[in-house]
């Protein structure tokens, strides 16, 4: 009996040290605890005096993790997702804070805020009630919740004015409406369709951008966006927001069926571009035909296709059909330059420099910064003075873009014909012999390259005004001279 006792006697002791020791513990960790959770708000409070708003929000989690009972943590993480501009996460933090202390005003003060810019009058009204209620002096509640009445009065005539299709009106009222409630996407995506009522792409893009990040889940804003810039002719920009769409939802029907149209024609043109680049005229123009079946109804495509199709039958020196293409596209792109540009091109291969300076002069009108368009107006205007001298590719009846090969056949085919010893009298003689020398000229100068490309720049390099200075001599390509008097003699060289 008396072992017994001693042995129950030393199992309450054991007990007795054993919750001693359990006590010193738990007082140590939560001594450790707090110095932690201190520490985290020290070190999120001097982030976020520095600008480093990541990692504070790091240390405001772990605080929050470390005491989520605590009112001040969650207000202090609020702050600094605001800092972040990420206000819907925000709005739970605060709505805690209240929770666990409901006469913190401060709290109440920026969620107050928050919800007044989302659009959220009702629930932003009785959040400032209540802080006049506690304070009634609190001049900034006195001053929202004055802008709370103005939001809800102007919203209303603007759907007044949007249902009567004054959709100026409507426009103009939401303009208050958008700076007091900047984080409604109803209210933006409203004026979005005011602008396009009226016309305006552009400015519609603009509204409803931001409702894609401001309501979750946006695949019917990333799809109107999408549509409206395939309209504007920004394709390019009409197949990313339409990926965005996909990235939502991969199965969404009228995101893929969109995606897919936008992806052909967008894949043609830029097809087009990289051939023209590497001057592949003919499969470049095969592409933009392509473009222009792919989308047959959107205008702005059809007229660059156009364009485009234009540019390489000039460049491709297909003249004739690059004048037609090019004439079609400026009647229905008038105030586009490049038409003018490469019809002028197309026209100066022609011969037809006058046309050619008329067109470069109406794209410089257009276009009045562009040196392209004044070195090809100037090297028109030569090329038209030039025509009403000496006109090499004439004397020859070559075209401009004749090559070398060609130009020397008709070369040798004119020598023939006007070699003087073929006439009988001196005055027939001397007619053959100007006509040789221009021949002879013509030939000199279109099979070299430098020379070549001086006279299609509008420069004679065998005018003697052209020479002065150059130290270049004319050398004919035969023996003879020609101000020697008696009977002409001629040695040619046909190389």
């Amino acid at each position: 009996m008396e072992r017994e006792k001693r042995s129950v006697g030393g199992i309450l002791s054991s007990l007795s040290l054993l919750c001693v020791v359990l006590d010193l513990q738990l007082d140590g960790c939560l001594a450790a605890s707090h110095a932690e959770i201190e520490n985290h708000l020290e070190m999120g409070r001097k982030l976020l005096a520095a600008g480093q708003l990541a990692e504070a929000l790091s240390h405001y989690h772990s605080a929050v993790d470390g005491d989520p009972r605590n009112y001040l943590t969650y207000y202090k993480r609020a702050a600094v997702y605001l800092a972040m501009g990420k206000f819907k996460s925000a709005l739970p933090d605060l709505s805690k804070a209240i929770d666990l202390k409901p006469d913190f005003m401060a709290a109440r003060l920026q969620r107050g805020n928050i919800l007044l810019k989302q659009g959220d009058t009702q629930e932003a009204k009785e959040d400032f009630e209540a802080v006049l209620l506690n304070s009634p002096s609190n001049e900034e509640a006195q001053n929202q919740l004055e802008r709370v009445r103005e939001l809800d009065d102007r919203l209303q005539e603007a759907w007044e004015a949007y249902d009567r299709q004054d959709y100026g009106e409507s426009i103009s009222l939401l303009e208050r409406v958008v700076e007091l409630s900047p984080w409604d996407p109803n209210v933006r995506e409203l004026r979005s369709d005011c602008y396009l009522e009226v016309g305006d792409l552009n400015k519609a893009v603009q509204d409803l951008k931001p409702t894609t990040k401001l309501r979750n889940d946006n695949r019917a804003a990333f799809l109107k966006l999408s549509k409206l810039y395939y309209t504007m002719g920004v394709h390019e920009e009409s197949l990313s927001h339409v990926r965005e769409c996909l990235k939502l939802d991969q199965d969404d029907k009228d995101c893929f069926s969109h995606y897919k149209q936008v992806k052909k024609l967008s894949r043609q043109l830029e097809s087009a571009e990289e051939l023209i680049r590497e001057q592949r005229y003919e499969n470049a123009i095969e592409k933009l035909e392509a473009a222009i079946k792919t989308e047959p109804h959107v205008e702005i495509y059809r007229k660059r296709a156009k364009e485009r199709i234009c540019h390489c039958l000039s460049k491709s020196q297909q003249t004739d059909q690059a004048i037609t293409v090019c004439t079609e596209a400026h009647q229905r792109d008038p105030q586009n330059p490049f038409l003018l540009k490469d019809r002028a091109d197309a026209y100066i291969l022609n011969e037809e420099y006058e046309k050619a300076v008329e067109d470069y002069q109406q794209a410089k009108e257009l276009d009045g910064e562009s040196e392209e368009f004044k070195e090809g107006l100037e090297r028109a205007q030569k090329l038209l003075k030039q025509s009403k001298k000496r006109d090499y590719y004439k004397i020859l009846g070559v075209k401009r873009n004749a090559n070398k090969q060609e130009v020397i056949k008709a070369y040798r085919k004119l020598a023939q014909q006007w070699h003087p010893d073929n006439f009988q009298s001196e005055d027939e003689k001397r007619e053959a012999e100007k006509k040789f020398i221009d021949i002879a000229a013509a030939k000199e100068v279109l099979t070299d390259p430098e020379m070549r490309q001086k006279v299609d720049a509008g420069e004679d390099p065998l005018d003697p005004e052209n020479q002065q200075g150059s130290g270049h001599h004319q050398q004919w390509p035969f023996e003879f001279n020609p101000f020697s008097s008696g009977n002409f003699h001629f040695k040619f060289n046909f190389n």
